[in-house]
């Protein structure tokens, strides 16, 4: 009789260990490597026939001799060096490049990842020629990564619906819903729209069987005729037998759009949302008598011009305006005005109305469509697809129908217009479906599939985990460094001390604030409300800066209200009101930097590099004395800075003060301005000794940089507002482009703004009487319409394009007083920059974006002070410590700094323009036309918006 043995529960773990592995691996799809480790790499290098020519170039170099660049024979194999500074690479053979491709990017431990990743984890170890094209072409035609890529494939450019000239020649159909339940049961709006009127019908349905949708059309027929062309989506109800039944007995052609895309009946689903706009208005609360108000809001709808027609829908269709409400009204008051005309008269004077009527309505239509093309098409590119050739589609998923990803790949069976393909899906019902292209996308296949490879260790033991990965340090976790060999980024986190990079501030004991008072008298202020929901908000704030050790509590007998401003993010930054203070204390004069000086001497640098401080002034301690003058009031008692806050207006020469020490003895390479530190060299070994000289300086004195805000090691960055580097020095292109990217203008008011523009710098445009004549002749009013011809768009183009040029645009003399002119008006704000005395001023730089939405319901006080913050915030650089002139055309502002706590908004706003001093000087709209002329013709928001922390 056979003994069964029992198994140890080491023989059972092992068992299973092995078990789990091999599972695990076959999931992942992972199999044993068969690259032999013995093979002749050698003999696969000298094979290869395109490396045959690196071999006749390179030399031999010996063991432990560094490599020149270029390539070169170690052990008679081969390898590459871009430059001294790059390590050495081995050059891969034709034979082994795809298992380097795949082990590169397509296993679980190389993550597929983007072609630029990817080129930087092979190109650290492997080169061969091409190895860039390779790449990229493997990564693009991965089928993962194009299965699972972005969804914002570049759209089509529009295409503009035909214009229908006859009513009800062709109607769209769409159904809103399910909805409350009324108390006569419909659920359900038919809504529908006509092409040519842009007239309106909803229809409350109790459900949306095809018997009750046809039985609303035959209502609708019944009026106003039946029309030749019905547009609906793909929608079960519409494309059911009896309603195609009701076309062919009525000779109707039904049009369906392509799935998924309701843009292509876009009049019916825009008035959709407009419909259920204006129902949650006037419903109640239990919203079951939502069709009682249908019959009002489509007369609403129905009697106030379309946007695209310019006419009501009640006045195309009927060639007069309805009387409404309002008309009742004027009636109630003065009487009726209607004149009586007999039958004939009538008849001429309608026929007459109507065609006039149809050409304008032609004629607003066409140039809605050209705006609409312009503004959708910036974004859009022309893109086609072949039959046979295999695209991806997005689709919504099986699981959820409001979310969609790639699918495929399908074939392209035929084109049937430039927007849209037939496609072949044998795995659906049915296989030839009709999409728009902006749902496909082109599918890349690979001539040769590599083999998937990888090198796998058996699991004998439960053996000790060992990191494989040494932690990277946490001081330098947040710097970039991409840019950079791996060599290199090596040589540079060896210089960074430990614990300066960030973000959470240090504290310096080389200087500390101090206020000196020209007037003792306390001054106590009332606490400003703080907004119920924000009081959770300023608790945690408060918690915050008392755990930095930034406040403390305080006895003070002066007291300063606080303000919660609410940031771009969404959150919240805790703003101090020190008017008070400011105006009872002395001004520090001690100078800022010279900007001139320091940018041409950075300019000529190889290498640069910009440190910012992790909030820099709360670094700073406050003098003992100091401390009770910033004392402020919240619901958790009185509180007073130990640090130096935002919003003294002597703290900017404090901290100037600091960073001059910190960096004493090292001018010729380094130099601050503020919490801006900028490191400049000619040579790597050079640059890496400045670097590290200064960040053990800036260590020293307890500070702490903020390591998201930091460029380390380039050839070319951007430091205060100017692109710098290899000898080149020039402005950021925003600046300009607020009018280089100028639209032509399209009326005579337009023209004449563009020309007060240019005229103003006419004495800075050589011949510009001449250059602006074609322009000039536009405004003349002896022609009753414009035109813009070749000769216009060449003068139009030649004027901006000199405007952006010196000399009208030139470099900032900060010996000179600035000016900053700025307007508001109801579409945008704008602002410029100016140098020099009287009529020879010349501009530094052009700013203008748009309003946002909330913006545009702000008075005209409210506009001209958010100009004003604006242009200051984002000519920060040239204006903080320094008086400067602001000038604006809107007299009201001349009391911005008398004004009272009257608007909270523009306290909020002159709050942060306490650190800067400045005199305001009305200036009349007619000689402020470069401010004028942005605010009007914005182009969109200015990259130099940011605004300045205070």
């Amino acid at each position: 009789m056979a003994v069964k043995m029992r198994k140890s529960k080491r023989q059972k773990r092992r068992e299973k260990m092995g078990w789990t592995a091999r599972i695990g691996l076959e999931q992942q799809g992972l199999e044993s490597c068969d690259i032999d480790p013995n093979g002749d790499f050698l003999q696969l290098q000298k094979e290869d026939a395109g490396l045959q020519d690196y071999f006749g170039q390179a030399a031999e170099v010996q063991q432990g001799q560094m490599a020149g660049e270029g390539y070169f024979l170690r052990d008679r194999v081969l390898y590459y060096k871009a430059n001294l500074e790059d390590r050495e690479r081995l050059v891969v053979p034709q034979t082994l490049r795809d298992q380097v491709l795949e082990l590169g990017h397509s296993i679980p431990w190389a993550g597929h990842l983007g072609a630029k990743k990817t080129l930087d984890r092979i190109a650290s170890r492997f080169y061969w020629p091409g190895l860039h094209t390779e790449v990229q072409d493997y990564c693009q035609s991965c089928p993962v990564c194009q299965l699972a890529g972005a969804k914002n494939v570049p759209r089509f450019p529009l295409q503009p619906l035909p214009i229908i000239d006859v009513p009800f020649s062709r109607i769209a159909m769409d159904i809103v819903g399910p909805l409350e339940r009324t108390q006569s049961g419909h659920r359900y709006i038919l809504v529908i729209c006509d092409y040519s009127t842009r007239y309106p019908e909803a229809f409350p349905l109790r459900d949306i069987t095809a018997k009750q949708i046809a039985y609303a059309l035959l209502q609708l027929f019944s009026r106003v005729g039946i029309p030749s062309e019905i547009l609906t989506d793909q929608g079960t109800n519409f494309l059911s037998n009896t309603l195609r039944q009701v076309y062919r007995l009525l000779g109707i052609r039904g049009i369906r759009t392509t799935p998924y895309h309701p843009q292509t009946d876009g009049l019916v689903e825009r008035y959709n949302r407009t419909l259920k706009s204006m129902l949650k208005k006037f419903i109640s609360s239990n919203a079951k008598d939502w069709d009682k108000w249908l019959p009002y809001l489509l007369f609403a709808y129905r009697e106030v011009p379309q946007a695209s027609t310019g006419f009501s829908p009640f006045e195309l269709l009927y060639g007069r305006q309805v009387r409404g409400p309002l008309d009742v009204l004027q009636e109630t008051w003065v009487g009726s005005q209607e004149k009586r005309t007999s039958v004939l008269t009538y008849v001429l004077q309608m026929r007459e109305k109507m065609e006039q009527t149809t050409r304008l309505v032609k004629k607003h239509m066409e140039k809605a469509q050209r705006c609409q093309r312009t503004w959708y098409d910036q974004a859009a590119r022309e893109r086609s697809f072949s039959p046979g050739q295999q695209v991806l589609l997005l689709l919504p998923t099986v699981e959820n129908k409001l979310l969609a990803k790639w699918q495929g790949p399908y074939n392209v069976l035929r084109k049937l217009s430039a927007t849209t393909y037939e496609i072949e899906m044998p795995d659906r019902r049915n296989p030839k479906q009709t999409f728009h292209i902006n749902l496909l996308k082109e599918w890349k296949t690979r001539e040769i599939p590599p083999q998937q490879q990888m090198f796998v260790r058996a699991v004998e033991e439960e053996d000790d985990v060992v990191s494989q990965f040494a932690p990277a340090a946490q001081n330098s976790a947040s710097l970039d460094l991409s840019h950079l060999s791996v060599t290199s980024q090596q040589e540079l986190q060896a210089i960074i001390p430990p614990d300066l990079f960030q973000e959470k501030p240090g504290a310096t004991t080389l200087v500390e604030h101090s206020i000196q008072l020209k007037d003792s008298t306390p001054v106590r202020q009332r606490m400003y409300r703080i907004p119920q929901k924000l009081v959770p908000v300023l608790e945690e704030e408060i918690a915050v800066m008392l755990e930095l050790g930034v406040i403390e509590p305080s006895t003070s007998e002066w007291s300063n209200p606080i303000v919660l401003v609410l940031k771009k993010d969404g959150s919240i930054r805790f703003c101090i009101d020190f008017r008070k203070v400011n105006a009872q204390s002395a001004f520090d004069a001690y100078p800022l930097p010279r900007l001139d000086d320091l940018i041409e001497r950075v300019g000529q640098a190889r290498f640069i590099t910009t440190l910012d401080l992790c909030k820099g002034y709360w670094q700073v301690p406050l003098a003992n004395s100091a401390k009770p003058l910033t004392a402020f009031r919240t619901p958790q008692g009185l509180f007073q800075f130990t640090k130096m806050p935002f919003g003294l207006h002597g703290a900017p020469a404090t901290f100037q003060r600091l960073m001059n020490q910190v960096l004493a003895g090292m001018d010729t390479f380094a130099a601050s301005y503020l919490d801006d530190v900028v490191i400049f060299s000619n040579s790597w070994k050079e640059h890496l000794s400045h670097l590290e000289m200064v960040l053990g300086k800036i260590k020293q004195a307890g500070l702490t940089i903020n390591p998201k805000k930091c460029a380390l090691v380039k050839q070319e960055t951007q430091y205060l507002g100017y692109i710098l580097g290899g000898g080149v020095i020039k402005p950021v292109q925003d600046k300009v482009e607020a009018i280089r990217a100028r639209e032509r203008p399209t009326t005579r008011k337009q023209v004449k703004s563009f020309l007060g523009l240019v005229g103003w710098y006419r004495r800075f445009i050589p011949n510009f009487s001449t250059r602006a004549a074609p322009l000039t002749d536009l405004t003349s009013t002896a022609k009753a319409h414009m035109v813009w011809g070749e000769e216009q768009e060449n003068a139009f183009q030649d004027l901006k394009e000199v405007l952006c040029q010196e000399p009208v645009l030139q470099s900032p003399n900060f010996t000179l007083p600035f000016s900053v002119q700025t307007d508001a008006s109801r579409r945008g704000l704008g602002g410029v920059l100016l140098q020099g005395d009287g009529d020879e001023r010349k501009p530094v730089a052009y700013i203008s974006r748009k309003l946002f939405p909330r913006e545009t319901r702000y008075s005209a006080v409210e506009l001209e002070c958010l100009s004003i913050k604006w242009a200051v915030d984002t000519f920060k650089y040239y204006l903080l410590g320094r008086e400067f002139t602001l000038e604006t055309d809107h007299r009201a502002l001349q009391w911005l700094e008398q004004m009272k706590d009257t608007n909270s908004r523009i306290t909020r706003w002159f709050l942060s323009l306490q650190p800067y001093r400045f005199s305001i000087h009305y200036r009349p709209g007619k000689q402020n036309t470069v401010a004028d002329f942005l605010s009007r013709n914005v182009v969109g928001e200015s990259a130099n918006t940011k605004a300045a922390e205070t």
